[in-house]
């Protein structure tokens, strides 16, 4: 067992700001794009959400194990909406109650809810597996076609051949190759045709059964 303080590299006796700066390091050092893993990504999440959660008197610590042990349980919980239905409602990408609001409308389940992606699914491989045709053309990282907007959460993106880093920034991905890695999600999908990708998408029917690329 290790303390989440030992996780975060901090003491036991950290304030508020130290456990915030020793976070936002440690999880950037623990994520899979920048050398680390989806293990050891989830065990600093879940360090940090203990420390955060638990009574000043209480001793706390987090098992590696236990971790590994729940997300392969549990996999991650994605709610999902999609970009085609903000302008018909008025919505922004960067609402802040975005999903509060599509929850509360009577959306088709096509155009939003909520799924769960099994442990080494891609999103899109996620989204097919539960019935969804989501868009796509090559699959390997090489378009803008698939890509999503990450609201809330985190994907491992292990090959991305085409979005500058100030886009991933921003939370736009790309779903073909992009792995789940926090137990839950908000993306909005269908978001090919933001003026930001347009020179980054394939044209229609380049690739044999790509879905919704008209």
């Amino acid at each position: 067992m290790e303390s989440p303080f030992e996780i975060l590299s901090i003491g036991p006796d950290a304030d508020e700001a130290e456990v915030e700066r020793a976070f936002r390091r440690r999880v950037k050092e623990a994520h899979p794009d920048q050398g680390g893993s989806a293990r050891e990504f989830r065990l600093v999440k879940a360090a940090y959400e203990e420390i955060k959660s638990a009574d000043g008197n209480e001793e706390i610590e987090v098992s590696r194990e236990s971790v590994e042990e729940q997300r392969e349980q549990e996999g991650s919980r994605i709610e999902y909406l999609n970009f085609e239905v903000l302008g018909d409602y008025g919505w922004e990408l960067d609402d802040d109650d975005l999903f509060e609001k599509a929850s509360a409308e009577n959306l088709d389940s096509t155009d939003y809810g909520r799924f769960l992606a099994e442990p080494g699914e891609s999103l899109l491989e996620a989204a097919e597996n539960r019935g969804f045709a989501w868009p796509y053309s090559c699959r390997g990282g090489a378009c803008a076609n698939c890509a999503v907007v990450v609201t809330e959460g985190e994907l491992s993106m292990p090959v991305d051949h085409i979005l500058p880093t100030e886009m991933v920034e921003r939370g736009i991905q790309l779903s073909c190759n992009g792995v789940p890695v926090t137990d839950q999600m908000k993306v909005v999908y269908n978001v090919k045709h933001l003026p930001v990708l347009e020179e980054l998408r394939l044209p229609p029917r380049s690739f044999e059964g790509a879905h919704l690329n008209d």
